[in-house]
């Protein structure tokens, strides 16, 4: 067995070779003639390790770890998929899959949570922003990759899976056993806070999403005709770019959104609003916060470019970069950083995100423990490999520090509100300062529309 495998692997470190000397004898490049060089002693290591390793090794394995390798050295958001792989990151972007519902990445070697989806089997099983997942099934998710840990995460409806979590300020891990479930494909809820004040949350972007805005900008609209909208964009991961566009455009007439900037020429795009739509003339506060990533950021950085709407909370996660799919031989891909998000004033998302115009933390319930460490939460400058900002495509001013609310008790009761939306507005500091800065604001315009 080890004589045929010898037999059947050398010829892959003799083309190897043959190519290195090929681009010698033919005058490639430095860069090229380096690149070559790097190829002959990986050559030299993988039929090394064919031969004396302790075990038989799998030839094929061994080498799709060193592309796991290759790409994880880049950033956190590339990565080679195996053709199984590779279609559960086509099922994921239809919306609609199987699994506990939690947006996850690697931070310090160590399985961690951005945010859960509201509404998911893990949101409902206390899973929080900045846990630690650090076994599934009893297996340590040490070094283990996303992809691989997403597919252990997913399964079918109705099968349990059980992770083990460290949060800060535990002193053990605590095992949760979560039910799989099918994650809701529905994005967008809405309800009333006061009548003429519409609430929208936005948990991702999916297909439908900005269908599914309109129509309830449409039903908030007929009820008592809004004077103004809180979209709520916190603890949402992002999701599909085409969909963030759709959904700033509702909003705007003109002027850029994004734009994505990259090495090649195909990576530079730019993504403008439209005229023709309904017009929406009241005030807009978005709530944002650590877990508000990607697609989230660029609806948010757009808005307040533009100065449509105020932004509120605390700063975004900072995931300002662009994935492209690159389809390989057998049903493989590869998913790979082409170029980074600017918003329209031409400022980069990545690794610093939306700054609010108001900053406001997020303070617990008073039968929660006040604890800082659930008020901040990993960010993308926090994990190993982040790519870089970018700077800036045009000049800008530097923003001075957001005006900071630290908590505000005040709940209106001069308007009929029912009973669940009080609550919902006593346990949440941020949804109430928004609520008393968005009537403000309406007052505000009132009066200057009257001198």
């Amino acid at each position: 067995m080890n004589s045929f495998k010898k037999v059947i692997h050398m010829p892959l470190a003799i083309i190897l070779l043959l190519l290195v000397n090929t681009h010698q004898t033919y005058g490639a490049s430095d860069e090229m003639q380096e690149t070559y060089k790097n190829l002959e002693v990986f050559s030299n290591v993988l039929s090394i390790v064919q031969q004396n390793y302790v075990d038989d090794i799998d030839t094929q394995e061994t080498i799709e770890g060193a592309i796991k390798g290759l790409l994880g050295s880049l950033d956190p958001h590339s990565s080679f998929l195996k053709p199984d792989d590779f279609k559960e990151l086509q099922v994921e972007t239809k919306g609609s899959f199987s699994g506990i519902g939690i947006e996850i990445t690697v931070k310090d070697d160590m399985l961690t949570v951005v945010s859960p989806i509201e509404d998911t089997p893990a949101f409902k099983a206390g899973i929080e922003a900045g846990d630690r997942i650090i076994k599934i099934e009893g297996e340590s998710t040490k070094e283990m990759s996303l992809v691989e840990a997403v597919k252990k995460l997913r399964g079918p409806k109705g099968s349990a899976v059980t992770i083990s979590i460290h949060r800060e300020g535990w002193t053990d891990l605590q095992e949760f056993i979560i039910v799989r479930d099918v994650i809701p494909i529905q994005s967008v809820r809405s309800s009333v806070l006061e009548p003429g004040y519409g609430y929208i949350r936005i948990t991702n972007f999916q297909r439908n999403s900005a269908q599914d805005l309109q129509n309830s900008l449409d039903d908030l609209n007929k009820e008592d005709g809004l004077k103004g909208l809180v979209l709520d964009l916190r603890n949402n991961p992002g999701g599909l770019l085409d969909s963030s566009v759709k959904i700033a455009d509702i909003f705007l007439d003109e002027g850029i959104i994004v734009s994505t900037k990259g090495r090649i020429k195909d990576q530079n795009m730019e993504f403008s609003a439209h005229s023709g739509g309904p017009k929406y003339d009241f005030p807009i506060i978005i709530l944002i916060n650590s877990g508000t990533a990607s697609a989230s950021e660029i609806v948010a950085g757009a808005l307040q470019d533009h100065k449509r709407a105020l932004i509120l909370g605390t700063q975004s996660f900072g995931k300002g970069s662009v994935q492209t799919i690159i389809p390989m031989e057998e049903g493989a891909g590869l998913r790979l950083t082409t170029a980074r998000y600017y918003t329209p004033s031409g400022t980069s998302i990545q690794a610093r995100g939306i700054t609010p115009d108001v900053l406001v933390p997020q303070i617990a319930a008073k039968e929660e423990v006040a604890d800082k460490s659930h008020k901040e939460f990993l960010r993308e400058k926090d994990l190993r490999h982040h790519l870089e900002n970018g700077g800036n495509l045009l000049p800008a001013d530097e923003k001075t520090q957001p005006p900071t609310i630290e908590e505000s008790n005040l709940i209106s009761d001069e308007v009929t509100v029912d009973e669940s939306t009080k609550e919902k507005l006593k346990n949440d500091n941020q949804l109430n300062t928004a609520l008393l800065v968005l009537k403000s604001l309406n007052v505000l315009s009132g009066q200057n529309n009257t001198k």
